[in-house]
């Protein structure tokens, strides 16, 4: 078996028939395995991923189970994964059919840990697609090593296909019933890859502009307690990993850099709140401390990636307001 693909679902019968029907070609049997595991959903997802199961036997699998969050779905994925290779596709993504295939056929080529290939973000109210493409960090069509690339690309989620012994033989596990794990899946990995190869092929179609995705504004502030939690995790995790015998500098500088810009985003988060608000302004003071607490070294990172939080903190967060609203002035001219 080539390839295992994990698709996470919950609630998702809209899209779901979109999502699996996008990866079936002719040569698909024996080499590629689907499994959807639905998370407790109460629609029809688990009917409709049956019905694929029962027409493509030996190709789609169907786990249901309690809800326990995406990163329950991807841990769960991981333990009943058959294939070399690893991928997440969301339930309400999906993949071009002609892409995939090509992915496979470099797959079964490869001995690389990880495997980069470009995607789609698709606006889902115009249908609009942009391209992220990952070409120009590959000029030589060759396996790179990660401390190579670590400088330069910014991995994410869509763009990744691991090895599947990678996720199997690492200790760390995604946090369950929690949003915003995606992050987790990328860095958890890092200390375990060596070698990344780029498949020219623009495979992944991330939906985006969903009024109820975790990743847009109302979104993002009804899950800004899990966002702070995924984001302590992570500076935790970045400073066991630099104190370990096994760190290595490029590995523990990227780490500590992607978890600074999640630390980033989380004080977008806060700030995206009316400025008056007293318990949020409170939830941000304690998220601070706790980040400086945790990772110093993510802690100051963070302040050279955001001069608004900078000042706030050299201020002691004592003038939050004007200084968010002299933020949103200069925003409003730029």
């Amino acid at each position: 078996m080539i390839l295992t693909v994990v698709v996470p679902a919950y609630n998702v019968e809209r899209f779901l028939e979109k999502t699996l029907s996008s990866f079936v070609f002719d040569k698909i049997s024996g080499r590629v395995e689907i499994i959807t595991v639905d998370d407790g959903s109460s629609d029809r997802t688990a009917e409709i991923a049956r019905s694929y199961e029962e027409k493509y036997p030996g190709v789609f699998r169907t786990i249901s189970k309690e809800n326990g969050g995406h990163g329950s779905t991807i841990n769960r994925g991981a333990e009943a994964a058959r294939g070399k290779y690893f991928k997440v596709v969301d339930g309400d993504d999906w993949v071009d059919s002609e892409a995939f295939e090509k992915l496979t056929d470099f797959l079964e080529a490869s001995d690389a840990d990880c495997v980069v290939s470009n995607y789609c973000e698709v606006n889902d109210a115009t249908g609009e697609m942009t391209p992220v493409e990952y070409n120009r960090f590959f000029p030589e069509r060759r396996d790179m090593q990660f401390s190579e690339l670590a400088g330069s690309v910014s991995l994410a989620l869509h763009s990744m296909t691991l090895r599947t012994e990678i996720l199997k033989n690492n200790p760390r596990r995604l946090d369950e019933h929690c949003f915003y794990v995606d992050v987790e899946y990328i860095l958890f990995q890092v200390p375990y890859l060596r070698s990344v190869a780029f498949c020219d092929a623009n495979v992944y179609r991330y939906r985006i502009a969903q009024q109820a995705q975790s990743v847009s504004l109302q979104g993002f502030r009804k899950h800004a307690d899990e966002h702070a939690f995924v984001s302590l995790r992570l500076a935790e995790f970045a400073r066991e990993y630099e104190c370990s015998e096994e760190a290595e500098r490029v590995k523990s500088a990227y780490i500590t850099e992607r978890t600074a810009q999640m630390a980033v985003s989380q004080a977008m988060i806060f700030q995206s709140f009316p400025h008056g608000d007293r318990k949020v302004l409170e939830k941000f003071k304690k998220y601070d401390s706790d980040l400086k607490r945790t990772n110093e070294a993510v802690y100051l990172r963070s302040s050279a990636l955001s001069p608004t939080l900078r000042l706030l903190r050299k201020f002691h967060f004592r003038f939050y307001r004007p200084i968010l609203w002299a933020r949103g002035k200069v925003l409003r001219k730029s």
